[in-house]
């Protein structure tokens, strides 16, 4: 597992995906040998904070504990906001544009390519839904529980939105965007004919394997770092104010 005291050019030399986790910090590449405390204190960042996500996006047993009690929600969903970001901003547009190039440079199996194109265009509508869900949604509803348990004061609206939604039940229904891309990724390795175009169809399969690890990580933040911070709070929330959960079958 990745420490405060761990060189922070090792993370990268350990994991190179940690590259534009790292960004979405602020930092810069350039830190020569400081640790990560060292990097993270030049730059503001939080430090157990930053070790949850650098852990949690490179070891699938990583679950947090104690630290997670070291930062805010705030930040948790700031950085995921970013991470949203630079889906729509950067490697949802890439893998449009290496589809593309590959479509207008195959000169056989056309179809086949727009076939991938086009599924291509479902997934990222899925995962568009996906974002303005937990945009619209799931985060003003956890920074809302954050402010509740910080200032020990409750809105009704809050109240009411408890008594029939927990961070239980965002983890039941969050949805799996990931299958979608290995459907992705088998019709270009599987099924789509062989043509002298490999170096596009490679570099489209190399993004998708990228776009796939860093969903994976997303996830795994929600359901590692952020869902046991608010589950805590939640149960504070529930006992302090005598708050009771419908359950659907009593609606």
């Amino acid at each position: 597992m990745f420490t405060k005291d761990m060189k922070m050019a090792d993370l990268i030399h350990k994991n190179y995906l940690l590259l534009s986790i790292i960004s979405r910090f602020g930092i810069p590449l350039g830190f020569g040998d400081k640790s990560v405390e060292e990097v993270c204190n030049d730059y503001k960042v939080n430090t157990y904070f930053f070790l949850d996500i650098v852990n949690s996006c490179s070891y699938e047993s990583y679950f947090t504990d104690v630290q997670h009690k070291h930062f805010s929600i705030v930040s948790i969903v700031s950085y995921l906001r970013k991470t949203h970001k630079f889906y729509n901003d950067q490697i949802v547009p890439e893998i449009q544009c290496l589809i593309t190039n590959l479509y207008q440079n195959c000169f056989q199996q056309k179809d086949n390519v727009k076939l991938l194109f086009n599924f291509f265009e479902e997934y990222k509508n899925e995962l568009l839904i996906h974002i303005k869900r937990e945009e619209d949604i799931v985060y003003p509803y956890v920074l809302d529980i954050e402010k509740a348990y910080e200032t020990k004061k409750i809105s009704k609206e809050l109240t009411e939105q408890m008594k029939n939604y927990s961070i239980k039940d965002y983890l039941n229904e969050h949805s799996d965007i990931e299958e979608k891309l290995l459907d992705l990724k088998n019709l270009i390795i599987k099924y789509l004919p062989p043509t002298s175009d490999f170096k596009y169809r490679n570099k489209v399969l190399v993004k998708l394997f990228q776009l796939e690890k860093d969903v994976n990580d997303h996830s795994s933040i929600e359901e590692k770092v952020m869902a046991p911070k608010i589950f805590d709070m939640e149960n504070f929330l529930f006992s302090h104010f005598s708050i009771v959960k419908l359950n659907i079958d009593d609606e």
